[in-house]
C-alpha cells in the first residue's frame, strides 16, 4: 500500500498537477483539505480532486466558508476577499460537493488518521510544542497527518522509559520536533511504539520560504514516510490570480512562498 498525501490546495491548479504528476504510482490518496480559497481555478481543482481514484478526503476550513457553512470570522481581509470570491465562483454542483465533504478526523486504516488542524478541533493550528502534545492525546492511530499550517512538520512521541508503548504519556515519554530538510525529497523511517503528528506541507500555498509544491507518501508496511517538493508553473498560477481580479499579493506571494 501507498498512501499519497496532499493538503491546502487552494484552488492552485498548476500546483496539483504537477504534484500529480511527480507523485507517479499510488494505491490511494489522502487529502487533507482546503480545496479552495486564495487561487483562481476552484472548480478545476474540485473537479480533479474528484476524479482521483481511491481517495479519502476531508473538509478544511476555507472549504467550509466556501460552501456556506461557517461565516468568514476569523479569516483575516485577504482571505476574506478570496473566498467571497470563490463563493461566488463555484458552480452549485460544486458547493454542494464541498458541503458534504467530512470533518476531520477521519480514521483511514489500523495504522493511520487525518485531519485537517487537529484530532481535537479541525480548525485550530499546530504551532508549537504545546499545540503537538495535545493533538497526540487526542489522537487514535500511531500516524496523525494534519494540514492547515502549509508548514511541513513532524512531531514524534516516543516512551524512552522502557515502560510502556509511545503515546501513553508516561514519565518516560519524550516529543520531538523533527527537523525537516529542505529537499528534494526527506525520508522517515517510523519508530515502532511511538506516535507521530506529520504535516506534509501544502500543494497550493506553500508557507515555509519554499515556492515548490509540497506533499508526501506513506507506505505502512515498511512504515516509510517520504516527504516532497515539486516546481510548477507558478508565472501561470499568478497570472490567472491577477486576472480574477483577486489581490494581486496573493499571486506575489507564491513566488516566496509565504
Amino acid at each position: 500500500m501507498r498512501y499519497l498525501v496532499i493538503s491546502d490546495i487552494h484552488a492552485n491548479l498548476e500546483a496539483l498537477e504537477a504534484t500529480l504528476a511527480a507523485a507517479g504510482p499510488y494505491d490511494r490518496v489522502l487529502v487533507l483539505g482546503d480545496l479552495v480559497g486564495y487561487g483562481a481555478d476552484p472548480n478545476a481543482v474540485i473537479e480533479r480532486v474528484r476524479a482521483l481514484p481511491a481517495a479519502t478526503i476531508i473538509r478544511g476550513n476555507h472549504d467550509k466558508v466556501g460552501a456556506g457553512l461557517e461565516n468568514v470570522e476569523g479569516f483575516n481581509h485577504l482571505a476574506r476577499q478570496a473566498i467571497a470570491w470563490t463563493t461566488g465562483m463555484l458552480t452549485p454542483a460544486n458547493r454542494d460537493w464541498l458541503a458534504a465533504l467530512p470533518q476531520g478526523p477521519v480514521i483511514v486504516d489500523e495504522g493511520v488518521e487525518i485531519c485537517h488542524g487537529t484530532p481535537f478541533d479541525e480548525d485550530v493550528y499546530v504551532f508549537d510544542d504545546l499545540d503537538a502534545l495535545r493533538a497526540l492525546r487526542a489522537s487514535r492511530r500511531p500516524l496523525c497527518l494534519f494540514g492547515h499550517t502549509h508548514v511541513p512538520a513532524v512531531f514524534q512521541l516516543a516512551d524512552r522509559s522502557g515502560n510502556g508503548p509511545g503515546g501513553r504519556l508516561q514519565g518516560g515519554d519524550e516529543l520531538e520536533l523533527l527537523g525537516v530538510p529542505r529537499e528534494v525529497s526527506y525520508r522517515l523511517t517510523l519508530e515502532r511504539g511511538a506516535k507521530y503528528l506529520v504535516n506534509c506541507g501544502a500543494v497550493g500555498q506553500p508557507r515555509d520560504g519554499d515556492a515548490r509544491a509540497a506533499f508526501g507518501f506513506f507506505e505502512p508496511e515498511s512504515r516509510t514516510l517520504t516527504m516532497m517538493r515539486t516546481a510548477y508553473d507558478v508565472v501561470a498560477a499568478q497570472a490567472k490570480i491577477v486576472a480574477a481580479g483577486l489581490p494581486e499579493v496573493l499571486a506575489q506571494r507564491l513566488a516566496v512562498g509565504r
